[in-house]
């Protein structure tokens, strides 16, 4: 009689326990869940993948530093220009002692840089005079005026260091250009990642959060019809105790969660350069998973336009223009230096008129020069050409390492992303099969004809296979994103 009343009492307070432990675990599951389940449904708090494009490509400290790369390279080429720009120069030196004007020098000479030939055209004012001005740079009291020509005919008539220096910082305009390009994509590639890290902490999140909604609504239902005497009350023990092991499951997907938001905010910034935080109520978009299959013409076209466009390869074809310019450079100091300087002198001193009869310009009043130097070895120039010989070989082999690399990169991405679309496939079927299979489970219960372990084990296994899909989701649009930033270019959201 005494264990029959035992058994009662243990049984009550079993049942009274677990009720109390039903009502704390529903109100914490639906406090936590309910304000999940508003945010799925409200539209505006969904953050897509090109909201984020949006805010990166507009905001990203790193967007804007890449920019000023081309904006450096033309500041490059400015300043080369200035090798071209006309140079006035002038001077004056006067000496008077006692009576005697010792000297009195006025020079001056606007020289203008040619393009063509490398030459420079002078024209120039002197006026010397005095009682110690040396005779051959004695002028009349009225000046000379000058004006001609400076030609090289050896060394500097096809390229010389001023038109070297110009060629090639135009040419690492382009070089720059394929840098900011490259950063650009890669701070993308790096947004885009993090984005479906976000979007898989999301959704195993609410997973696990169904999965613990609906622990404890079969935990309630039990804890019931064991009062009523309709179930044993182990199964009640065994219920809660896998809402436990749920709770604890989401506590870890939270943190996850969390986790992933922050890593996405490091790249939200506003127009003013302030960091930004993605909300807590942000939620991700929704894929059609109807939509997760790669176009199959899609390989060809990204390997054609990575192999002439890829921002590696373009990078070291300039550096190989670079090199031919600095190849003709080095070549053209191996030629003497011949320079011959011409002008036509005048004794007249008023340079406003254009007309030439004004001047007194004449074949009888010159001045010439000729200037020769060439190195008997040649040793200094033959080794500077020979290591931009070598340059360009070890360039060439770069190119062909390269091109190779991008190509099979670009098919190993392409590979991949074939694979998720293929598993994405067969996880669909194999989910609606589960879920055939916890349904069936389900209602044999009912019937008495099932074990509530094996429920569990089919639900747990079915959540399980759901989050495994999201996982595949993201990874295929991770794959995706890989894919064009391999073929050196990237996605753009707003049309898919």
């Amino acid at each position: 009689m005494l264990d029959i009343i035992m058994k009662k009492a243990f049984k009550a307070l079993l049942v009274i326990t677990s009720l109390l432990l039903s009502v704390i675990g529903s109100n914490t599951a639906m406090a936590q869940l309910t304000p999940m389940a508003k945010k799925e449904t409200d539209s505006t708090k969904v953050f897509a993948l090109e909201d984020l494009q949006m805010l990166v490509f507009r905001y990203h400290p790193i967007i804007k530093q890449a920019a000023l790369l081309s904006e450096s390279a033309r500041a490059n080429v400015l300043q080369s220009l200035g090798y071209f720009d006309p140079e006035l120069k002038a001077s004056f030196a006067r000496k008077l002692f006692g009576n005697t004007e010792y000297y009195n020098k006025w020079n001056s000479e606007l020289k203008i840089p040619l393009w063509l030939a490398g030459a420079d055209l002078k024209i120039g004012y002197d006026r010397n005079v005095g009682t110690y001005v040396n005779p051959e740079s004695r002028t009349n009291s009225q000046g000379l005026s000058a004006i001609g020509l400076s030609i090289p005919l050896g060394q500097g008539l096809l390229i010389d260091a001023r038109r070297n220096t110009l060629r090639q910082a135009k040419i690492m305009v382009e070089y720059a250009e394929a840098e900011r390009l490259k950063q650009i994509n890669a701070v993308w590639y790096g947004a885009v990642k993090d984005y479906w890290n976000w979007y898989y902490a999301h959704k195993q999140f609410a997973l696990i959060n169904e999965g613990v909604e609906l622990a404890q609504r079969r935990f309630t239902a039990l804890s019931r019809q064991t009062l009523m005497g309709d179930k044993p009350a182990i199964d009640s023990v065994e219920a809660y105790i896998t809402v436990q092991e749920r709770i604890i499951q989401k506590e870890k997907m939270k943190i996850e969660l969390q986790n992933a938001q922050l890593i996405l905010s490091n790249h939200l910034w506003n127009e003013d350069g302030n960091p930004l935080e993605l909300p807590f109520d942000a939620v991700p978009q929704n894929i059609d998973l109807a939509k997760a299959k790669p176009n199959p013409l899609i390989l060809d076209t990204l390997i054609g336009q990575a192999a002439n466009q890829h921002p590696e390869l373009v990078k070291l074809r300039t550096k190989g223009a670079q090199l031919a310019v600095e190849r003709s450079y080095r070549q053209e100091l191996l030629k003497p230096k011949l320079n011959v300087m011409g002008n036509l002198l005048s004794s007249r001193t008023n340079f406003n008129s254009v007309i030439p009869s004004d001047y007194d310009f004449n074949w009888s009043n010159y001045k010439v020069g000729i200037e020769f130097a060439f190195p008997l070895f040649l040793r200094s120039e033959r080794g500077k050409l020979r290591e931009v010989k070598i340059k360009q070989q070890e360039l060439n082999f770069d190119l062909q390492q390269y091109g190779r690399t991008i190509r099979n990169d670009i098919t190993a991405s392409y590979n991949d992303l074939s694979a998720y679309s293929v598993q994405l496939a067969v996880q669909i079927k194999s989910i609606q099969n589960q879920q055939i299979l916890v349904a069936g489970e389900n209602q044999k219960f009912s019937l008495g004809e099932s074990t509530l372990f094996l429920i569990n084990s089919r639900e747990t296994k079915l959540i399980d296979m759901k989050i495994k899909q999201e996982s595949m989701v993201a990874g295929y649009q991770k794959t995706l994103a890989e894919l064009y930033y391999k073929a050196g270019t990237r996605q753009d959201v707003r049309f898919n």
